[in-house]
């Protein structure tokens, strides 16, 4: 599962490095707003608020910019956006999954097409790539928060299934229909949480050369750049 987490580790390092991006506030605004207007706008009460509001704190994001996205939700009652998976090969024949978040889903395919086509992959049907993966509930964590130790610990208290640590963050790995029970027990002792989520973990990893390498990760970064996209998931093992 590490090529999962290190494209994620990636991501993570870009998303600091890059945190003043008007692009990744964007996002982080957006889905916080989509969760509270399909939800309670106390996130105690929201699960998926309550995570949005997590993930936008661990990029920095100001309680200002928070709020208003919140707000937001009251405000925007005829903005739809839709949650949908799109599934691919990307260059390599590496299987992809990218979730996004959309209130144009012709635009967002035509987008998503157009990058898989200039690196030499094809955007398929849903279920083309899938079947390479499983769902699973991911808690990320605060790498100064616990040590190693303290993490495996609390893995097993807490009845998850997985757990390892790299450079950004540790990482526990459950049942996606147990991440919330889960994230309750890690909460007493845990304070800071990067994100909850039910994410796509690869079952097996593609081997890739060091040059192929650069080329997936630039491949997943432009696609992560979209505005439309929120999540890219890959077997590659980078």
């Amino acid at each position: 599962m590490a090529g999962h987490s290190h494209w994620a580790g990636i991501k993570h390092k870009k998303g600091k490095a890059d945190k003043a991006r008007s692009n990744l506030f964007s996002k982080l605004s957006r889905e916080i707003t989509v969760a509270a207007k399909q939800g309670d706008k106390n996130p105690d009460m929201n699960a998926r608020l309550r995570s949005a509001i997590q993930s936008a704190r661990s990029s920095n994001m100001p309680k200002d910019n928070i709020q208003r996205a919140i707000e937001k939700s009251q405000i925007n009652t005829d903005s739809n956006y839709e949650n949908i998976r799109y599934e691919g090969y990307g260059p390599k024949r590496i299987a992809v999954i990218v979730e996004t978040l959309t209130n144009n889903k012709n635009r967002t395919a035509s987008n998503l097409r157009t990058i898989f086509q200039k690196n030499g992959g094809s955007l398929g049907t849903q279920g083309v790539a899938s079947h390479n993966f499983q769902q699973m509930g991911v808690v990320k964590i605060e790498r100064s928060e616990a040590s190693e130790d303290k993490i495996f610990e609390l893995t097993v208290d807490s009845e998850a299934k997985e757990c390892f640590s790299n450079e950004f963050y540790h990482e526990i790995q459950c049942d996606k229909n147990e991440i919330y029970n889960v994230k309750k027990k890690l909460e007493k002792n845990i304070n800071n949480f990067l994100s909850t989520e039910i994410e796509w973990v690869p079952l097996n990893k593609v081997e890739l050369s060091s040059v192929e390498k650069e080329e997936i990760i630039n491949f997943l970064g432009t696609l992560d750049d979209d505005d439309d996209v929120q999540n890219v998931y890959t077997n590659a093992k980078l």
